[in-house]
Order: structure tokens, then C-alpha cells, then sequence
């Protein structure tokens, strides 16, 4: 098939496994992701249900000196599709990679869509990790913004989570979305508090052209940036007293409960995709599936095409990125470690840390440059300069 890549030869290497369930049973009004609202045949469900068996145990032949650590299933509603036929797909991951025994398994779950019986299948099928979609604690807005559920069924996904024998439950929330002022979010927060999950994340609405949302976005009582603003630094606040690390721009956790799979994005680590508009990142080659879900299941079938791109990425290009996911991260970047990956000078890169330091945007701690609270509300232009400089600077093997 197209999509397959040479086996690596080198020593033993983590990899992380995505998989994505474009089902939901209804889009929202903000949503942009590649998903099919309403029902879908039964045929449907067991073509796909092939397509991904066949892929993951093809893909499984050409990483056999990589050991999986963790595993996550997106979409869409993964829990919508039914904890059978997840159970389904996870064995066949189990069939075709090698796992670790501290395997992270990351199931997104819509409260509407899970049941305590559903919980306790997925328990038993390995998952270990649940992210719930609770995005707001007013039913009305959760009405306006599509949502199928309501806060109650929230916090009951979050028992029947607890009850089945997850230990390690993240709540999604956003924030910035219609009508809704600095008060309002601060209460909903202290309501996800409350329910003591051990992550939690808080998003920024992003108005994406094509949704619904787009058409009467300027009607819609959206908040204005510095509106946003506070209600970020409040929710920074809020997380932190009770005990939330902020261990990336939108993330944070109790101690020791990070999203593991995500790491691996903002941290350079390898990965592979599977289904419509899965991305990868693995042996040296950065490649994303069609975004099409008929398309997919018949390339897969007929071992046809079923990229929609596939590059290798330049190095300088590579420095780029370090730059910019490590600063969404707390874990910073490092001069050391970048010159040795990159063969780039850092001290540019420095000099302009320096001066953003000096407006309170960022520090220099544990030996890393890293972003403050208020440097991730201006991340993109700090970064796009950070990149800009790098454009510009000479590689340090040619100095010598």
C-alpha cells in the first residue's frame, strides 16, 4: 500500500498510536474536525471497522523495534462508536505492536454517549485514561453550542467514569464563547474543581470558517480578545490554587497525571495515525490520511492510495518546531539540547528570550527558556519571531 514506510533499523523506540472515530451524533456548532453527525449504517460501522484492522496490523510489520506506550482515540465521539467495537480495535493493536506493560490508553468520551455497563467494557478492554467533553456547565449554552448533553449527564459520566475503575478522568471546557463574561467562567471552573477530575483543559472557542458558528459569528455575543485574556489568567489562577499544574497552554494537571499521548506531539515524539485525516509522524516521514471516510475504507481495501500528503521534514524546518511546541510546554527549551539536535546557533534565539523576559513574557528556569502565563496569551507572535530569527541565522557546521 501507499502509505507503508521502510522498517527502521534502529534500537527499540517509543511510539504512540491515534485513532480516529469520525462518528458523533450530531456536529457542533464550532466544530471543524472531520466527523459525520447522525446515524450511519451498520455496514458502515464493520467496513470501517476492517479498514482499521487491516491498516494497523499492515503498519504493525514495519515498526518491530518500537514499543508502544501510549495509545488515543479521538474524533468525532470514540465513545459513540460503541465500547465493543473500541474493544475490537484495541485488540488488534495489541495483536500487531508491542506494548508497554505502562501503556497510557486515551479513550474521548461525550457524556451522552457512555453508560456505567460501556465503562466498565472499556475497563476491561485496557483503556485507563477517559477525556471528557463537558465544555460548559450551563445547559443553555450547551443547547446553543450543539452540545447533545447537559451538566448533569456531565457529572454523571464523571460517577459512572470513577465507579467502572477509571483513576485518571480529564474534563474539556471552553471558554470565550457567546454572552459568557470573566464571572460566569470563573464559576465554571469551580465547578469542574469540584468534581476533582485528575486533568483538565480549557480551550479557547475558535470561530473556523465552514462551521455554522462562521455564518453569525458576528452576532453571536462572542467576547473580545481581552475578554478572553482574563478569563485564561483566571482560570490559570483558580487551577493553580487548587493544586493544577499548568503544564501546557491549555493543560493542567494533578502531579504526575500529564497527558502522556499529547507529550508526545509538543515534545518531538514519533506517532501513527490511522483513519480519515489521521496524521503521523514516524520514521523521518510526517504524513496525514485522506480526509474521507468511503475513500479510506476502499483505499485500504485495495491497497491503493490513502494519503493526502507525505513529506520529510528539513531539519532547519524541525528546529522550527521544537521552538514552537516546547514553548507551549513548562518544560521550555534548552540551548544545549537544541544545538547538539539542530546544529543551530541558540544565542539569537537568547538575546530575543531576553528581551521578552523583560515584559514579563518569559523566564529562564531550570536551564530552559520558557513562556510565563502571559507569554502563552502572545505565544504565536513570540514564536513567529523566535522562527523569523532562525530563518536567519547560519548553521553551525558551516562556521567551522
Amino acid at each position: 500500500m501507499a502509505f507503508f514506510l521502510s522498517k527502521s533499523n534502529a534500537e527499540e523506540k517509543r511510539l504512540g498510536i491515534y485513532i480516529h472515530i469520525p462518528f458523533c451524533r450530531s456536529k457542533c456548532e464550532y466544530c471543524d474536525f472531520y466527523s459525520l453527525g447522525g446515524s450511519w449504517e451498520r455496514r458502515v460501522t464493520d467496513d470501517y471497522l476492517q479498514a482499521l484492522a487491516d491498516h494497523i496490523r499492515e503498519a504493525g510489520r514495519l515498526a518491530p523495534n518500537y514499543l508502544v506506550d501510549t495509545i488515543y482515540f479521538g474524533g468525532g465521539t470514540p465513545s459513540y462508536f460503541g465500547a465493543d467495537n473500541l474493544a475490537r480495535i484495541l485488540d488488534e493493536i495489541h495483536r500487531s505492536f508491542r506494548l508497554s506493560t505502562q501503556m497510557e490508553v486515551t479513550l474521548e468520551a461525550n457524556p451522552d454517549s457512555v453508560s456505567l455497563k460501556s465503562m466498565k467494557k472499556l475497563i476491561r478492554a485496557g483503556f485507563n485514561r477517559i477525556s471528557i467533553g463537558v465544555q460548559s456547565d450551563d445547559d443553555a449554552m450547551l443547547k446553543k453550542l450543539g452540545r447533545p448533553h447537559t451538566f448533569q449527564q456531565a457529572k454523571q459520566a464523571m460517577e459512572f467514569a470513577r465507579k467502572a475503575g477509571f483513576a485518571n478522568i480529564s474534563l474539556d471546557l471552553m471558554y470565550g464563547l457567546p454572552n459568557q463574561n470573566r464571572t460566569a467562567w470563573e464559576q465554571t471552573v469551580q465547578n469542574i474543581i469540584a468534581l476533582r477530575p485528575e486533568h483538565i483543559s480549557c480551550y479557547a472557542l475558535k470561530v473556523e470558517e465552514g462551521t455554522p458558528l462562521w455564518n453569525y459569528k458576528d452576532c453571536a455575543g462572542l467576547p473580545d480578545d481581552d475578554t478572553q485574556a482574563d478569563m485564561y489568567l483566571a482560570a490559570c489562577r483558580l487551577l493553580a490554587e487548587y493544586g493544577y499544574e499548568h503544564y501546557e497552554i491549555s493543560n493542567f494537571c494533578k502531579k504526575g497525571f500529564e497527558s502522556r499521548h499529547n507529550l508526545k506531539y509538543w515534545t518531538g515524539g514519533e506517532y501513527i495515525g490511522f483513519g480519515p485525516t489521521a496524521a503521523s509522524d514516524f520514521a523521518g516521514k510526517r504524513y496525514t490520511i485522506v480526509r474521507d471516510l468511503q475513500g479510506y475504507i476502499d483505499a485500504i481495501a485495495k491497497k491503493g492510495q490513502v494519503l493526502s500528503e507525505c513529506e520529510t521534514i528539513p531539519h532547519r524546518e524541525r528546529a522550527g518546531e521544537y521552538v514552537m511546541l516546547r514553548l507551549r510546554t513548562n518544560i521550555g527549551i534548552n540551548a544545549e539540547e537544541y544545538e547538539r539536535r539542530y546544529l543551530m546557533p541558540f544565542e539569537p534565539l537568547a538575546q530575543m528570550l531576553e528581551r521578552f523576559a523583560e515584559k514579563g513574557y518569559a523566564k529562564f528556569e531550570n536551564n530552559c527558556w520558557k513562556l510565563t502565563e502571559n507569554g502563552y496569551l502572545v505565544s504565536n507572535r513570540i514564536i513567529m519571531g523566535l522562527q523569523e530569527q532562525q530563518e536567519r541565522s547560519t548553521p553551525l557546521a558551516k562556521k567551522r
